[in-house]
């Protein structure tokens, strides 16, 4: 894969003006003037993800006295729901573990990624900020961090790119550190099965249990965990719970409270100056700041309609379902500028009853291929998520690529682990009944049956089946980064990635284009403070996270891009408070 022309095919310029939003999206707001008061603080934090609690958390142990509002019954947000990997060049973990990264390599490689989209002095700040953060919540928190060693940078090919990757995640916490607390944590999106200790690092391993011996191993690692922990009498938590856990335990050790049921309505703004947050409960005021973690705006239909190409819905999305603008659009009544408001973290997803399944190993594993509803391939399946997306996003107008479809045989099931369904198990009735999944015992009536080509679908299969004997992608050129490989079968040659599909029955997954949250919100400068249009300050106001313009841009430099900036910006934001 040529990662960077992959690259530069994201969308460049098409929000244009898309800071002086139309008036009709500003729903109006209690005034601020009519709110009881509630208590003030030096600091006010709305949101309890990543960014908010990194925030309150450094604002508490800098002597300020702090409270978070959230507007769950729970706290957490999308981080507790999420994986967790958190990618942050150069912090004291990696270096830790003998990872050859440099503060150059890192600049010269987020430059590459990001380009003109984003000032330069923002991704300085987080280049440079980044790993004293990671410092400071390990000396101020129980947390601790592993490398996902392997996880390779999403274009490792690009000038500064570490192909063994530069992610790191949660170790493993004890919830009973949370006491009482813990039952207000948010779920996780997908939860781990009981009794086992499960990293976001196993996962690749667990897929290939059934076929490798190294992923038979890892499962028994996780067993063993979950078995040493239970008779420790621990309640071991991972991934996004453990993050979202060990910052709450953070936040009780400095007497910092969470106020959950506690939506923001409204920025109180006083000559020019934002001094508290308006809650349906009266008014939280702040001496010195607020700063506003309250996530992305997934699940708020009209905005997603007003800025994002169609089609586009909340039920494709695994964000917290709270996550609906709340501080995106009180920021703009307050005089902010909004960018990158047309792009996600973007992720193909299937439709499956409840929440939809975010593909992450399932569209890389060999012996599968996406096609478009002509029935023929349109992108390398392997490529980073998001991209994967774009392109579907992209190509739709002219080759209807939406919904696509993920084709796989019986092969495929019998050595894969897909979402949460073991190898040869069939997959739910469930989801042949909401259509997300077809099943027929030849190509051609598998085409039938998703209302594709016949003949088209028949070529597209037999053709790729020939680059997969080869080993050679000449169309789309899958497996020629080294991230193509990470979730792949090494069993599998010459190429990891591809696989023929040769055994009945056939099976035919719906692909939408998911996220995990939406990534365009108030534009910030390196102190992440917010700005108008003009470029001015807003005095009192700072945004992380994703109700900040993310510093990505609209790309993604590897896992744990929307968590690192979330939690770095927040640190950021606190101090310069």
């Amino acid at each position: 894969m040529d990662a960077d022309l992959t690259r530069r095919q994201l969308l460049r310029g098409t929000a244009a003006g898309v800071g002086l939003a139309a008036t009709s999206a500003l729903a109006a707001a209690p005034a601020a003037s009519a709110a009881a008061p509630l208590g003030e603080y030096d600091v006010v934090v709305v949101g309890s993800g990543a960014a908010g609690m990194t925030a309150a958390l450094t604002a508490a142990k800098r002597g300020l006295s702090v409270v978070v509002l959230e507007k769950a019954p729970t706290f957490g947000g999308s981080a507790a729901r999420s994986g967790a990997g958190i990618w942050i060049p150069n912090n004291p973990v990696l270096l830790a573990a003998g990872v050859p990264d440099t503060p150059a390599k890192a600049a010269q490689y987020l430059a590459a990624v990001v380009g003109p989209d984003v000032p330069a002095a923002r991704q300085e700040a987080f280049l440079r900020n980044g790993p004293e953060m990671i410092a400071f919540v390990m000396a101020n928190s129980p947390l601790r961090f592993r490398w996902m060693e392997g996880y390779s940078d999403y274009y490792p090919e690009l000038p500064g790119g570490l192909p063994n990757g530069r992610s790191i995640e949660p170790d493993q916490f004890d919830g009973n550190l949370l006491g009482a607390e813990l039952a207000n944590l948010n779920p996780p999106y997908l939860a781990t099965p009981p009794g086992l200790v499960v990293f976001s690092a196993d996962y690749k391993w667990l897929n290939l249990a059934a076929v490798n011996a190294k992923g038979a191993a890892v499962a028994a690692e996780c067993l063993a965990r979950g078995t040493a922990a239970a008779l420790a009498g621990q309640k071991p938590l991972t991934m996004g719970q453990a993050l979202a856990a060990g910052l709450r335990a953070g936040l009780q050790r400095a007497n910092v409270p969470v106020w959950l049921n506690t939506p923001l309505t409204d920025l109180n703004v006083e000559n020019g100056a934002v001094t508290g947050v308006v809650t349906p409960n009266g008014l939280v005021r702040a001496r010195r700041g607020v700063i506003v973690g309250s996530g992305g705006f997934e699940h708020n239909a009209a905005m997603r309609a007003q800025y994002q190409r169609q089609p586009i819905g909340t039920d494709w999305t695994v964000g917290a379902r709270e996550n609906t603008g709340d501080g995106h659009r009180a920021g703009q009544r307050a005089g902010a500028a909004l960018d990158l408001m047309d792009d996600a973290w973007w992720g193909p997803a299937i439709p499956v009853p409840g929440d939809p399944y975010f593909c992450l190993a399932e569209r890389t594993l060999p012996g599968g291929l996406l096609v478009n509803q002509a029935g023929q391939r349109f992108v390398n399946e392997a490529a980073p998520y998001s991209d994967v997306v774009h392109t579907m996003y992209d190509k739709n107008p002219t080759a209807p690529d939406i919904p696509a479809w993920l084709v796989v045989d019986q092969n495929y099931r019998n050595r894969y682990l897909f979402r949460d369904i073991l190898p040869v198990l069939p997959f739910p009735d469930a989801w042949y009944a909401g259509g997300a999944v077809f099943k027929a015992s030849t190509i051609e009536d598998l085409a039938r049956r998703i209302g594709v080509p016949q003949a088209a679908l028949k070529s597209t299969v037999d053709r790729f089946n020939g680059f997969a004997r080869t080993g050679s992608d000449p169309e789309f050129h899958r497996g020629a980064s080294v991230y193509d490989h990470y979730y792949t079968d090494p069993a599998v040659q010459p190429n990891s990635c591809l696989a023929p599909l040769w055994l009945p029955p056939f099976y035919a997954l719906r692909i939408v284009p998911g996220d995990l949250g939406t990534k365009g919100g108030m534009r910030t400068d390196a102190r992440a403070r917010v700005l108008r249009p003009d470029g001015s300050v807003i005095r009192g106001l700072y945004a992380a996270g994703n109700a900040s313009a993310a510093v990505m841009g609209h790309s993604y430099a590897g896992a744990g891009s929307t968590i690192g900036p979330a939690m770095t910006f927040g640190y950021i934001a606190a101090n310069d408070v």
